[in-house]
């Protein structure tokens, strides 16, 4: 898919003088720094988390003495402006804030949705023993350090998890969960919670939509217990969420099946919950009274 990339002032925008095949490469060409990435909802007009999003960019910059190149309210205006070239295919944007200089750059390209089949099917997801250096925050460096193992995603791998003493952290652009169910929780009323959410909480990078899906796991009446799964533990369910993607079904890791080797109940409910959530909690890039 084409790139788009350019650098964002007060006083206009301007195209990078150079060309990328992928956002990775974009930012990969830039200062150091810090980024978020995320997709367009209801043609070009609503991001998912978009608070999150900006906050991710900008809190970290706050005790650098970096004065960014255009403040968040002009950064919005930039977005919808730049989310209307790809109608009407929504659009993949990646905003990145150097370090050095506080330049603001955004790069764009036409957002394709993941084939229904990879949610009805699940998939193949492999391990590598690496972690964050900084896991609270999403800095472009990572992109970096990572650039070798992201070519491991190829023919029917899908996602890099990573592992830190053979216990999953997260993945390297998601993160990642387990579902461990309880069966003797539906014979008793008022049992234990019918299953159980696992997901690491520290050594991870909190994504925009992990409070979410813990929340509906809640609703659906899991408890949650926060640790790094082990690579050698038995799941009865596995999946990982991002912003662009939702919530994807893991049914096999490394050569081992996920459970049955199959999507589970627990995760159907899940990417149901997330899917009526983008239309009803997305935020408008610009008010609809602007």
């Amino acid at each position: 898919m084409p790139i788009q990339g350019y650098r964002l002032t007060r006083k206009g925008s301007f195209p990078l003088d150079f060309s990328a095949s992928s956002l990775d490469e974009l930012t990969g060409r830039l200062s150091g720094g810090f980024y978020t990435t995320f997709t367009t909802l209801s043609g070009g007009k609503r991001v998912l988390g978009l608070t999150s999003h900006l906050k991710r960019l900008y809190d970290p910059i706050k005790d650098l003495r970096i004065h960014p190149s255009v403040d968040e309210k002009l950064l919005r205006e930039y977005i919808a402006g730049f989310a209307q070239v790809n109608l009407p295919d929504e659009s993949r944007i990646r905003l990145i804030l150097t370090r050095d200089t506080g330049d603001v750059y955004i790069g764009i390209q036409p957002f394709s949705p993941l084939p229904a089949s990879v949610y009805e099917k699940g998939v193949h997801v492999v391990t590598t023993e690496m972690a964050r250096h900084d896991p609270r925050i999403k800095g472009t460096d990572f992109i970096t350090q990572s650039a070798e193992l992201r070519k491991l995603v190829k023919g029917d791998v899908f996602e890099i998890l990573l592992a830190h003493h053979g216990r999953i952290l997260e993945g390297m652009t998601s993160n990642f969960y387990v579902i461990m169910h309880n069966p003797a929780a539906s014979k008793v009323s008022g049992a234990r919670p019918a299953a159980k959410l696992i997901t690491a909480q520290r050594g991870i990078l909190l994504g925009v939509t992990r409070r979410a899906i813990l929340k509906f796991a809640r609703g659906e009446g899991m408890s949650t217990e926060y640790r790094p799964p082990g690579i050698d533990e038995d799941f009865d369910e596995a999946f990982l969420t991002s912003s662009s993607r939702g919530v994807v079904p893991i049914v096999r890791i490394n050569d081992k099946p996920v459970g049955l080797g199959r999507v589970g109940e627990y995760s159907k409910r899940l990417m149901r919950s997330f899917e009526n959530m983008n239309a009803a909690k997305s935020e408008w890039l610009i008010p609809e009274d602007h």
